[in-house]
């Protein structure tokens, strides 16, 4: 079959990070746009002669030497002399991002960065906007396939062998530039807009999770807060449906519509410029959601992500409402051991322990061995049986004894694992609802004062925190602890 494609495009060299972003930019546009075109044209009756192709942009950069570089920064080095190569998408979006990526690496090696096309084609489905309104009738009246006449997604281009460590090179590259490739971030986009009902380009680059509605309601009443006090460094607050709120001070009002059905994972963002807000998500309950979410939200490389949320507590000392800040943690969630094998330790990082243990202190008013008396540092374990209480407890109080365990949920080792997988910086502070090991659960009217009192204050450590790693330099943030043998030099 005859293949119908625009014109190439020549491969151009580049020193100036801004320049090179630009015509990634103009090479992206231009391939959706054809592909788009030929749907619309299809939609009219007009049936191409060929299989409409077009493929992503690509950026290739070369390193001729084993030298070091003098950069604090963890990323951003070329490990290996050769040719590195990443496929790209959504450059709008990534627009920051890909910026100072090109200007750490021309910092550290020179040369030039080389943007052309690669040989990857852009699926329809990743093509078509989110906004993009087609005539569906029309299409299905013409009893054409549309993988007759467009490309589809290619799940081999979308796996994570690269993130994961499992992907070899053949010697001298080309080598992996970034951890995703360009299906595989336009897969991760797809999916975000579906589960969490925003659009990817509201996501902050401090993220909290949660397990339950009651921190979603607290950060929606401390958000409009913020928006009616005309907060100086938020701008907006963005809510399911693309519901935006702007702050008083750019002149207030709220536009969009909120969806019928609240999405499975809904989102809100507290935005600020350059992505430096904080969002935050339900992910409900269990670690395939806690999962399922970290997977899609890592392509949009967050600069930390945080869980916030109840926990059974396992020490009789602990009492309801008391804090457990996560040290270390045992993972019987399973979603990630083909991913992730059980033999790779989960680190605390200092940057974020640090920063959730003097939020607690802020907000507490609390310091020093007073702040020991309402949290507890230690193991948190993540299983993924719900009603774990009712198998033989003298076997599990066995194993989380000997892991010392203070603390057991559903979704912290989940994110905790999948921001090392993912190089996200990554933190837990959990705050215990209940004890079932002791018999000591909530009463309705316990409970109705417990959440009325003790997850305000919990939200509150959470936004303090990712406030406090929000001023941190990012040399100090992204830690060379998540970086492995031979790194991707994108972050």
């Amino acid at each position: 079959m005859t293949t119908i494609s625009p014109p190439a495009l020549a491969k151009k060299s580049f020193t100036e990070p801004n320049e090179a972003w630009a015509y990634l930019a103009e090479i992206y546009h231009r391939n959706t746009s054809f592909i788009r075109e030929h749907l619309a044209n299809l939609a009219k009756g007009i049936v191409p002669d060929g299989r409409v192709r077009a493929c992503y942009p690509q950026i290739e950069v070369r390193s001729t030497s084993f030298g070091r570089s003098a950069s604090t920064l963890p990323y951003g080095y070329l490990h290996t002399p050769g040719l590195y190569r990443t496929t790209v998408t959504a450059p709008d979006l990534f627009r920051t991002y890909i910026e100072e990526q090109f200007t750490v690496l021309l910092k550290n090696h020179g040369g030039t960065i080389d943007v052309g096309e690669s040989d990857t084609p852009i699926p329809l489905h990743f093509a078509v906007a989110a906004n993009d309104r087609l005539d569906g009738d029309a299409l299905n009246a013409l009893d054409i396939p549309l993988r007759d006449v467009f490309d589809a997604p290619d799940l081999t281009n979308t796996d994570d062998e690269i993130a994961n460590g499992t992907y070899v090179p053949p010697k001298g590259g080309p080598y992996p530039l970034a951890a995703f490739t360009a299906p595989r971030v336009d897969y991760s986009l797809y999916r975000l807009s579906h589960y969490t009902g925003t659009g990817a380009e509201h996501f902050q680059n401090f993220v909290i999770f949660t397990n339950y509605q009651f921190y979603i309601d607290e950060f929606c009443r401390v958000a409009q807060e913020h928006m009616v006090s005309g907060h100086q460094h938020y701008d907006s607050f963005i809510e399911p449906g693309n519901v935006v709120t702007k702050n008083s001070r750019h002149g207030g009002g709220t536009t969009g519509t909120h969806p019928p059905r609240i999405p499975q994972m809904p989102a809100y963002h507290l935005t600020a410029g350059r992505g430096r807000g904080i969002t935050m998500v339900n992910i409900g309950v269990g670690p395939s959601n806690a999962k399922t979410i970290t997977d899609h939200i890592a392509v949009l490389r967050p600069h930390a992500w945080i869980m916030l949320g109840h926990c059974a507590g396992l020490r009789n000392s602990q009492e309801l409402g008391d804090y457990v800040l996560a040290h270390a943690y045992v993972r019987e969630d399973h979603v990630l051991d083909a991913d992730l094998p059980l033999s790779v330790p989960i680190p605390a990082l200092a940057e974020v322990q640090v920063a959730l243990e003097k939020a607690v202190e802020e907000v507490t008013q609390l310091e020093g061995l007073e702040t020991k008396r309402i949290m507890r540092t230690g193991t948190v374990a993540s299983f993924d049986n719900r009603n774990w209480e009712l198998r033989d407890q003298s076997e599990i109080t066995q194993r989380l004894s000997q892991s010392r365990a203070v603390a057991l949920d559903m979704e912290s080792a989940t994110i905790a694992a999948n921001g090392f997988r993912f190089r996200v910086p990554y933190g837990t502070l959990l705050c215990v609802s209940d004890k079932p090991l002791h018999g000591e659960l909530k009463l309705p009217g316990m409970a109705s004062d417990f959440y009325r009192t003790q997850v305000n204050q919990h939200l509150l450590i959470g936004l303090r925190a990712m406030e406090i790693l929000r001023d941190q330099p990012a040399e100090r943030l992204h830690s060379r602890k998540l970086r492995s043998f031979a790194e991707t030099a994108f972050q």
